[in-house]
């Protein structure tokens, strides 16, 4: 199976000059929902924007480890899933693959609801929102998700309707660096792609656990980026999943996937 361009950027990352052109966009998507930083229950959506996702998105819940989850995804049933990156008339849609990392939190939610019940929880980077709604599911009390795509955003809206959820709110920006928020928990999945991404990461989620005393959780598949990061050894292993064959086909091979806690020892919490 090939894969679309915008596709092998999470999958090479490091130094991929595209990883670097769609990084600096970070802090600002275009489109016309740029000025809206914040989306709640009831916020209604562009029907342009909606048609064109509900054209060029699949329904799916298999292949994946959460067959629980309904998500409008990008398959190779999909018009654009060969296209070429300059086609697809938004911003890159990291949001409509479900990353290995992503998946794995997901289950291990939803096999662990007192993980989440009763607490708040931020899931950084959220994508298709698939880890936010398996906190939903499992009896969290607060529930926000973050990315930096509006689009992102807006397919969010969208799995909460195929899970029959209420949206929970959103928020479209990077807050990276913002001021450490009040989180029981914060889950992040696949967001060790790039070195300088990730050294932000570490020293965020460091200051959020010595501010707050926030939990974090970290779901990867073991990419080169992540594994040679430093905060590799403030990891500690929570557990490993056999990703599916069509997962493991659409991500280069990837094998597994594991869940991280990332606990940082006092001499490194200087921030």
């Amino acid at each position: 199976m090939a894969l679309c361009g915008w596709k092998r950027l999470l999958l090479v990352g490091g130094q991929n000059p595209s990883v670097k052109a769609w990084r600096s966009r970070r802090g600002g998507p275009s489109l016309r929902w740029k000025r809206c930083c914040h989306w709640s229950a009831g916020k209604a959506l562009d029907p342009e924007v909606r048609a064109f996702l509900e054209e060029n998105t699949e329904v799916t819940s298999s292949g994946h480890l959460t067959p629980e989850i309904r998500l409008r995804l990008l398959t190779p049933r999909c018009r654009f899933w060969r296209e070429k990156l300059d086609l697809w008339p938004y911003g890159d849609p990291f949001w409509a693959i479900y990353w290995p990392g992503g998946q794995a939190l997901s289950r291990y939610i939803l096999d662990n609801p007192c993980v989440v019940k009763g607490r708040s929880v931020l899931d950084l980077g959220s994508g298709c929102g698939a880890t936010a709604i398996a906190a939903v599911m499992s009896g969290a009390s607060q529930v926000l998700a973050n990315d930096i795509d509006p689009i992102a955003g807006m397919a969010m809206i969208l799995n909460c309707e195929l899970n029959h959820l209420n949206p929970f709110p959103i928020t479209i920006k990077n807050i990276i660096n913002s001021e450490a928020g009040d989180w029981d928990l914060i889950v992040l999945g696949d967001m060790f792609y790039d070195e300088q991404l990730a050294d932000g990461l570490h020293h965020w989620l460091r200051k959020c656990i010595r501010r707050r005393q926030t939990e974090v959780l970290i779901g990867d598949p073991g990419r080169h980026q992540f594994l040679s990061h430093s905060i590799c050894s403030q990891l500690h292993k929570v557990i490993e999943y056999s990703l599916p064959e069509y997962t493991r086909q659409e991500n280069n091979g990837l094998t597994s996937s594991i869940v991280w806690s990332y606990q940082p020892s006092n001499s490194l919490e200087n921030c």
